[in-house]
């Protein structure tokens, strides 16, 4: 499939609740098929910057889910896997590399514990799963626009370049919900819980890990760990980033990912 110009759609994938949960998918490019999945706070948006790195190497599939207006048992890592499962299974029953933002990099391990036949790669980018520091983990429910921008600030290391006040707003209209930073304590007490590092020398699926020195929520030692413990891993590290690099670094993030599809290519060629 050659898709030149972006295709949105409108979806619902039915949850561990029974419920019909709405989302969103995105897909552009053409080559090698890649699935998107995002952190917390992020939408589909926040990948724009990547994807005009890579869309002529890349067919890629962005799945957005509404995470801070889950709830109940959809409201966990268990709840979020399996509605990205249910996605794969209707929009996305091929084999494609899975790429995995903080909480979707999560996700994305899951998805190659699980769904392993649908995985030929994994691209990680401050994944969380063996270690973070959440940056909601004392959110206050009624947070101060001053605590937002402090909590934000530490997911970027050019802090003046890339927090708008657009995007504070959003945030912290989000977080003064009562129920949606309740919904965000919840998602990441529940990943905290499930400490995946002795899972993963399971995934055989090679993997990219793309990561921040400076990452803030993520820390280097994570990227290590993941390194260490993933049988075919291998790190690509960005300085003067934190923890969002396909928004503050696209083009090195893009030039390491199209990297990476050449040596999938080649080892397609040699098998």
């Amino acid at each position: 499939m050659d898709l030149a110009e972006p295709v949105d759609q409108a979806i619902t994938l039915r949850g561990l609740s029974g419920r019909d949960i709405p989302a969103r998918l995105r897909r552009v490019g053409r080559g090698r098929r890649a699935v998107f999945l995002h952190g917390m706070l992020a939408h589909n948006a926040h990948w724009e910057p990547l994807l005009a790195k890579v869309r002529d190497r890349w067919q890629c599939t962005m799945l957005e889910l509404p995470l801070i207006d889950l709830r109940n048992e959809d409201c966990s890592i268990d709840g979020v896997t399996h509605l990205t499962s249910r996605f794969i299974e209707r929009f996305a029953p091929a084999p494609a590399v899975y790429l995995g933002s903080s909480f979707g990099g999560h996700v994305a391990l899951r998805i190659a514990l699980e769904r392993s036949e649908l995985v030929s790669g994994l691209i990680l980018a401050g994944a969380a799963g063996v270690a973070e520091r959440p940056i909601a983990g004392d959110l206050m429910m009624k947070p101060t626009k001053e605590w937002i921008r402090e909590r934000v600030g530490a997911m970027f290391y050019n802090k003046h370049k890339h927090i708008t006040e657009p995007e504070l707003e959003r945030v912290y209209g989000e977080l003064s919900d009562r129920d949606r930073a309740r919904a965000i304590i919840r998602l990441t007490r529940t990943s905290r819980k499930e400490y995946m590092g002795d899972r993963l020398p399971e995934i055989k699926a090679p993997a990219l890990i793309v990561w921040g020195r400076q990452d803030a929520i993520t820390p280097p030692e994570a990227a290590q760990e993941f390194a260490s413990r993933l049988p075919d891993a291998r790190i690509v590290w960005l300085d003067e980033c934190s923890h969002a690099p396909m928004v503050e670094h696209p083009e090195r993030f893009g030039q390491a990912m199209n990297d990476f599809c050449d040596e999938l290519d080649r080892r397609d060629a040699s098998a």
